[in-house]
């Protein structure tokens, strides 16, 4: 049978305000805050079908895969498939028969299949674990796996060992995970190849007349990398165009002014015509590299980048970004820039891979090869359904064993899965909003979250199920 796979559409940035959680006289901070998200087009078909009035909505809807119907029936016979269960509803189905090579598994949302005994494993979406509602208690023969793409200020927790050691499966932006979604913003060489935006660097040198050296487009602010203290204080030696939400002092044209401009033509066109781009991630963990760093190097602009210690490792050369980490100050990196601004010979070294389609960095050439998704690629799976379906081979796999009375494989996944340090502010001008309830927030928050990290574990070590007293009594236990 045809199999139409699921397509995922970029589009705006979901920010959602910082709230504190109040317990008792305790006050605690939930580390929620504003972030980044990443949302998918809604459908008015659910499995190939009108929607039924009064379903309920999901955030995050697909275009659905073609749901398998052995022989042609209308129902499924759930007990002869193992069952997938998003705890988390991601994807907004409440039942759909999904392929996965020789392997068949039922995807839902529909939690009444908990006590199903084909439930082979239970799917979590990061960003919406809480302790509000777990599986619990947790069988012997029930998988957890996790999908976690965004920022860790989503979700704190997951990122210390006692929480992240739950889980059998993981597909988050570490190299190490099961299956890696580092190069998630990324759609292929192609576009790094292009020359579609490319403006002449004559031409970048007539516009600096009017423009800056340096752009800066950011409207989730004060996050945990304290970017904006950093461009703050670079702004006080070296001329920078803010057109975002933080330190605007330029505005867009107003089709322009949304976020999901920030993926058109016209925007494209705008950024492409300067030299350099502050590509300040929100968090600074490994592999966590978003389109900050790809978006300018599509474009033919030098990315001055801060946010994953590993990005060396994907860079498409050895000279195509520059690093602020190499900088002891906001100073020297000015200075450096404006170097680079006045000698157009120095400038063209850090773009000369983009006008000779040069890639060297074999890591990156091999990860893109050989990742089981596309991103808006209509003839691949999208990260989802690659995640689906290693869960689904994996659960196969043991049951497998087990019918040749073998021990099944147990998988876990390690601290490197999902790991970033804490958070740290900087400290180089007085005129930083000491104040700022938001920038405050991150440090103590990850703190706190390695407290919560150890409750949750050991109440699910006892595998009962509690309540939100029982775990914040715990949290604040000393």
């Amino acid at each position: 049978m045809a199999r139409i796979r699921r397509r995922t559409l970029l589009a705006s940035c979901l920010c959602i305000t910082a709230t504190i959680f109040l317990l008792v006289t305790l006050q605690v901070v939930v580390e929620l805050g504003k972030f980044e998200r990443r949302k998918f087009k809604n459908s008015n078909l659910q499995n190939g079908h009108p929607k039924v009035e009064g379903e309920p909505e999901h955030r995050y809807s697909f275009l659905k895969k073609e749901a398998l119907t052995p022989n042609g029936k209308k129902t499924l016979d759930t007990d002869s498939y193992p069952i997938m269960l998003w705890w988390s509803p991601l994807t907004g189905e409440t039942g759909r028969l999904g392929q996965c090579g020789a392997d068949a598994c039922f995807f839902t949302i529909n939690r009444t299949y908990l006590h199903h005994h084909m439930t082979k494993a239970f799917l979590f979406y990061g960003t919406d674990f809480n302790i509000d509602s777990l599986p619990l208690p947790r069988k012997a023969h029930h998988d957890w796996a996790l999908f976690h793409e965004e920022s860790p200020k989503n979700n704190y927790k997951l990122f210390h060992k006692p929480v992240i050691t739950l889980f059998n499966y993981t597909a988050t932006f570490s190299r190490h995970s099961h299956l890696p979604l580092t190069t998630q913003y990324l759609e292929g060489i192609e576009v790094l190849k292009s020359l579609r935006y490319l403006v002449p660097l004559q031409s970048k040198n007539n516009l600096r007349q009017r423009l800056a050296p340096l752009v800066y487009i950011q409207s989730d602010c004060d996050p945990p990398s304290d970017r904006d203290s950093y461009v703050r204080e670079l702004m006080t030696y070296i001329e920078v165009d803010s057109y975002g939400e933080c330190l605007r002092n330029k505005d867009l044209p107003q089709p322009l002014k949304t976020p999901a401009s920030m993926d058109t033509d016209g925007f494209y066109r705008i950024i492409a015509q300067y030299k350099f781009i502050l590509a300040f991630e929100n968090a600074v963990c490994d592999d966590y590299i978003t389109e900050k760093l790809w978006r300018p190097l599509k474009l033919g602009v030098v990315p001055v980048y801060y946010g994953s210690p590993s990005i060396k490792d994907w860079l498409p050369s050895n000279r195509s970004a520059i690093l602020v980490s190499e900088f002891s100050h906001p100073r020297d990196l000015a200075s450096y820039i404006r170097q680079l601004d006045y000698d157009d010979r120095l400038y063209e070294a850090y773009i000369e891979w983009k006008l000779n389609g040069e890639i060297s960095n074999q890591r990156l050439l091999v990860a893109l090869r050989e990742r089981k998704w596309g991103v808006q690629d209509i003839n691949q799976d999208n990260y989802i359904d690659a995640f689906e379906c290693m869960v689904c081979s994996k659960v196969w796999d043991n049951l497998r064993l087990q019918e040749m009375g073998l021990p099944p494989k147990r998988w876990k996944a390690e601290v490197t899965h999902l790991s970033c340090p804490e958070p740290t502010v900087f400290a180089f001008s007085p005129l930083a909003p000491r104040g700022s309830p938001l920038r405050g927030m991150w440090i103590p928050s990850f703190q706190q979250s390695k407290k919560e990290a150890q409750a949750l574990r050991w109440l699910v070590d006892r595998n009962q199920n509690f309540s939100a007293q029982e775990f914040w009594a715990l949290v604040f236990k000393d």
